[in-house]
């Protein structure tokens, strides 16, 4: 099709005639602008020269053709953008207006019951206690339920339990069933994960979810229904049965298993109905329930080291969304049998927030996960190898879910104790675990192992944030790890004289931490940690000179109510293969006090009283938040491969060795504590204290005295209001010291941000470290211009967090902050508009 372009007075050529070009001069043009859609002059000219049929057109004409094409690439983008932003909000508000339905719905049920109750209640005499109302009010379905009598489990029973199954199942996803109330801390939004509510008042614990995705129906269910692989908690899924229906559906009978999340409590297992259909709208629908009380057909009986739970009618109803995509409701609902768990241990157990964190959340994550990967197949992060990264990651998290649990069908066995039963050590020479355990390194060395020993043990702590805890032993690993222990795990080390309890093996010493991949939420990263060392004797030679190990981190929001916090690694060679054997070792730290659910639609918050200044400073809102946390359980595993001859001397080893780290956690959880830390998620408080305070006082007069102009707005004044605003200022601001070498000694919150790291592990950052090649040379020119007039305005550019991420940012001020005497006390940066790259 010939196209015209108008050649007008505005773009400065000829006389303003329309330039009407032949079908074959648009297909040669619109075939140069794929391969360079915005060629300089030269290449203008040069494409002239290469295309004959463009001889009779002017370059300043080629100029206005490729300017025109670009334009119109750009608004058919951001029209394709706008349609899906609008199909999107179309969805969202239908979803909402739903929601509000439905709220409107339990509304009215609450005003009925309670209405109700106030007349039963004025109809009783103070001297008689009519109890008449009490089974229908506390017991509901689930107990009522359980007095039914065997229920018939041949094809047509089973068809007569799935019917009744998806009828409960409709009644909790979009109906009144169950009251509930919205997720702490969740806000529902077009960019949120969804809307996310936990049950008040049921019988075992409920989660539900309502969100969209950009995956069809189809598609959504054949993940959802693959649990093993976003369900990190579950080991497996078996298909027992299978039975087609009359109107098109399936009907499953299934065996789930799942893992324990602590080695203080035994695994989970279901006997489960899974009914598969199609509703008359033509939504998707599956839901499943336990096989209870079932006879005249197939059972499962009970398994040794599981705990057989209920799972209450359940599931997912997926809706096809107008435009494609899916609208999800998610509904898991479950008796986990907290009775069989230690006192201390049953608020996981009797937690709706944290069944909707471990298992309805992260199946709306894992779909928006891979939705994204579909649509970003060029981008970067999870993207570039998603199915790899992911299995990578998934693992990773088996691998340690294995060691936590030491299952005999996996080959393992316990090995008896040395009189104290701290650490639990299991062992397995079972081939499939063994398989590809022979490492070879970039330097020759290789060694072969035929067992692998783990080293296992929980604890609990008081008072410290697992977010925090977990991020610590994230950045600082030599204040808890070995690194010379480590290297048998990495090499699978054929164990010798010199490698004995408590011998020193080699020396690596600097960590360096490579992003490697992160999910569009940002709750969990792959990434590989670097230790690099140098060996001095020949002893030591005899090991890599540097190891990588491949870790996982995730949960370290510290503002998430019931998320639990992992840091699983496992030595890696350097080729970094997909299938490259892993041994996972690592923390898992969950917070015990989230079953306090802070959602009860009786509880009034009180913001006058969140906001209240006690002896302790302030208190941020989200204090409650973090005082949810002040109770967790940790659990570590180390996993060792050596040779089975050698197994009293590696479980000696591995012995002493969990129990150094156990001595660290704890004294690093006491280094953390509340009275070490503020109310911005653990970080060692500056606010309230006196020197802080004068800091920053000190901070904001230098600014005015060098610059002239108020780093805070006018009017405040008292230091501990001044600290408070500095602390919160939009803009990155840090202190370094004048030594010969700078080294950070404050910033505040959105500084730690920037730089990712905590007040904590702040002075282990060198001022150099942060600057690229360039900022360097900058840092290096002005430094002496700071010091003479006091301060220096430099130009944006990229400096790096202490995590090795690039940072832009639009320009940066540097002052140096003088005390009361005049003195220079260190020079302050602060970096304006700041973002990742």
């Amino acid at each position: 099709m010939a196209m015209s372009c108008k050649d007008g007075n505005k773009h400065g050529i000829d006389n303003g005639k329309y330039v009407r070009y032949t079908p074959e001069q648009v297909e040669a043009l619109e075939r140069l602008y794929h391969e360079c859609p915005k060629p300089s002059s030269i290449r203008r000219q040069q494409l002239i020269r290469e295309c004959p049929i463009l001889s009779n057109i002017e370059p300043k004409q080629i100029k206005v053709w490729f300017q025109n094409r670009r334009c119109r690439e750009k608004q058919r983008k951001e029209a394709s953008r706008l349609q899906a932003v609008n199909r999107k909000l179309t969805a969202m508000n239908k979803l909402l207006m739903e929601e509000n339905d439905r709220l409107q719905k339990q509304v009215s049920q609450l005003v009925y019951e309670n209405g109700y109750f106030r007349q039963h209640t004025q109809t009783t005499t103070l001297g008689a206690k009519d109890t008449s109302c009490e089974p229908v009010v506390t017991s509901g379905q689930h107990n009522l339920a359980s007095q039914h009598p065997p229920r018939d489990a041949s094809p047509a029973g089973l068809l007569s339990i799935a019917e009744e199954t998806l009828t409960e199942f409709l009644s909790k996803a979009t109906g009144t069933a169950v009251e509930w109330v919205q997720m702490p801390g969740m806000k529902p939004g077009p960019d949120s994960i969804g809307i996310v509510a936990i049950s008040h008042g049921c019988p075992g614990v409920a989660a539900r979810a309502c969100g969209l995705v950009g995956l069809e129906p189809t598609r959504v269910a054949e993940i959802l229904k693959d649990q093993p692989s976003w369900f990190r908690d579950c080991r497996a899924v078996d298909v027992l049965n299978v039975l087609p229906t009359a109107n098109g559906g399936t009907i499953e009978l299934l065996y789930m298993q799942l893992y324990a999340p602590t080695t203080l409590a035994p695994a989970r297992d279901f006997w489960l109905l899974r009914y598969t259909s199609v509703l008359e709208d033509g939504s998707l629908v599956i839901c499943e329930r336990s096989l209870k009380n079932t006879q005249n057909g197939p059972t499962m009986p009970p398994v040794q080291h599981f705990v057989r739970a209920e799972m209450l009618p359940s599931g997912y109803l997926i809706r096809p969304c107008e435009g494609g995509g899916s609208i999800i409701h998610i509904v898991d609902h479950m008796d986990l049998e907290p009775w069989s768990v230690p006192e201390v241990l049953r608020p996981l157990y009797e937690s709706s927030t944290v069944l909707a964190q471990k298992m309805t959340m992260a199946a709306l994550r894992q779909l928006r996960q891979i939705a994204h990967e579909v649509s970003q197949s060029n981008g970067t992060g999870w993207s570039r190898r998603p199915a790899a990264l992911r299995s990578l990651g998934q693992r990773l998290t088996r691998g340690f879910n294995e060691a936590l649990n030491g299952f005999n069908d996996e080959g393992w066995s316990v090995m008896g104790n040395d009189g104290m039963d701290d650490v639990t050590i299991l062992v397995n020479s079972s081939p499939d675990k063994l398989m590809g355990l022979n490492i070879s390194f970039a330097n020759g060395f290789s060694a072969i192992s035929n067992a692998v020993l783990c080293a296992r043990a929980s604890m609990l702590l008081q008072n410290v944030p697992p977010a925090i805890l977990l991020r610590f032993l994230r950045e600082h690993r030599s204040e808890w790890a070995d690194n010379n222990i480590d290297a048998y795990s990495a090499a699978a080390v054929k164990v010798g004289p010199w490698s004995l309890p408590g011998s020193r093996v080699g020396s690596f010493g600097n960590q360096v931490i490579l992003p490697l991949a992160h999910t569009i939420e940002h709750e969990e990263f792959l990434e590989v940690i670097k230790l690099e060392g140098i060996g001095h004797t020949p002893e030591e030679a005899m090991m890599p000179r540097e190891m990588f190990l491949l870790q996982l981190c995730s949960g370290m929001d510290e503002n998430a109510i019931g998320t639990c916090a992992e840091l699983i690694f496992a030595p890696i060679d350097a080729s970094f293969a997909d299938d490259a054997p892993l041994l996972p070792s690592g923390f898992r730290i969950i917070p015990l006090d989230s079953g306090k659910e802070a959602s009860s639609p009786n509880r009034t918050l009180d913001l006058a009283s969140a906001l209240e200044i006690g002896p302790a400073g302030n208190r941020a809102p989200n204090d409650s938040v973090n005082s949810g946390c002040s109770r967790s359980v940790m659990t570590i595993a180390f996993e060792f491969a050596f040779e089975s001859h050698m197994q009293e001397h590696v479980a000696s080893m591995a012995r002493q060795y969990v129990r150094s780290i156990i001595s660290s956690v704890q004294r690093v959880a006491l280094a953390l504590s509340p009275s070490h830390l503020s109310s911005h998620g653990g970080l060692r408080s500056p606010l309230g204290t006196p020197e802080a305070q004068t800091l920053a006082r000190w901070i904001c007069n230098s600014y005015r005295c060098y610059l002239g102009v108020e780093l805070l707005k006018s009017g405040i004044e008292g230091g501990e209001l001044v600290l408070k605003t500095l602390w919160h200022h939009s803009d990155a601001i840090m202190c370094c010291s004048l030594k010969a070498l700078p080294v950070f000694t404050f910033a505040n919150q959105a500084g730690l941000d920037m730089l990712e790291t905590t007040l904590v592990a702040l002075q282990d950052i060198t001022l150099e470290k942060i600057f690229d090649d360039h900022g360097k040379k900058t840092l290096c020119s002005e430094f002496p211009q700071i010091m003479q007039q006091g301060f220096a305005c430099l130009q944006g550019g990229i400096c790096l967090s202490s995590m090795g991420r690039p940072v832009s940012y639009e320009r940066a001020v540097a002052w140096k902050v003088l005390n009361e005497e005049e003195n220079a006390h260190c020079i302050c940066f602060m970096f304006v508009n700041w973002s990742f790259v």
